[in-house]
């Protein structure tokens, strides 16, 4: 008995066309696929050339000739947008008395911030961080001979307060551990009345450097660190390629039931 010859064109195994609504269905998602990936990445060309704005023009306040600290009239209308890393000058004595530490990590290692509050003439307080200082000096006695006496003019960078705690722990002001640099709980630990203290913080500029082979003045200012993180290209690119995918794929599948319903 002679079998059958095969149709070389014909389909093998039962057809795998699919029904018109399946099509549409699938057409559809992949439209909103394609238009969702190709938004996100839209997205993300938009933020990078904010980042981009926001680097300059924190850049420009940081380099700044410094200007007179916000005052009480302004304190409501300090954001990060419009004032943070601006170069300001204050003047004013220091309340060594109601000194808080934070714990912190930079360049010279883990240690602490030091926070102190500073009184202008006008009665109004401004915390001010005066530097790091490392383990081994967080006790104010181990630096006596750094703690600025009578009135003293300030620069440094404007600074948004840290309520949120940091390193992944909250801050706990009863056992006086703080992590984050939280201007009004701060002054509230310390006694001071909130709505005498500015809601900003000030990161003091470097006082004179160390000369080679001597240890540095306790606390170390200047620390401040500028970093903005920068992956947008990388994210634009993931997600247009993502979307080229999705066509790719949207294109095989209509090619494919193009041909089939051909062979047939």
């Amino acid at each position: 008995m002679i079998a059958p010859q095969r149709n070389p064109n014909s389909p093998v195994g039962p057809s795998r066309r699919r029904s018109p609504a399946t099509l549409v269905v699938l057409a559809l998602l992949a439209v909103a696929a394609f238009a969702g990936l190709f938004a996100l990445g839209t997205w993300q060309i938009e933020r990078r050339a904010w980042k981009h704005a926001l680097i300059e023009r924190v850049e420009q306040r940081v380099h700044a000739p410094a200007v007179d600290a916000p005052g009480p009239a302004q304190w409501p209308r300090v954001t990060a947008a419009s004032d943070e890393y601006r170069h300001v000058r204050l003047r004013g004595t220091f309340l060594h008395e109601h000194e808080t530490v934070v714990q912190a990590v930079s360049a010279y290692g883990s240690g602490f911030w030091v926070m102190t509050p500073l009184r202008q003439p006008d009665g109004s307080i401004v915390l001010v961080n005066r530097g790091f200082v490392p383990q081994d000096r967080r006790d104010p006695a181990t630096r006596a001979g750094n703690q600025p006496s009578g009135e003293v003019s300030v620069t440094g960078l404007l600074r948004i307060s840290e309520p949120k705690g940091g390193f992944l722990r909250s801050n706990d002001a009863a056992a006086g551990k703080w992590y984050s640099r939280d201007v009004r709980g701060i002054a509230m630990a310390a006694g001071l009345d909130p709505a005498r203290v500015a809601p900003y913080f000030v990161d003091a500029d470097a006082g004179a450097a160390a000369r080679p082979g001597e240890a540095p003045a306790w606390p170390v200012g200047g620390l401040t660190v500028i970093s903005f993180p920068d992956n947008h290209l990388v994210y634009a690119l993931t997600w247009y390629g993502l979307a080229l995918m999705v066509a790719a794929a949207a294109w095989y599948v209509g090619r494919e039931e193009y041909r089939l319903r051909r062979a047939r």
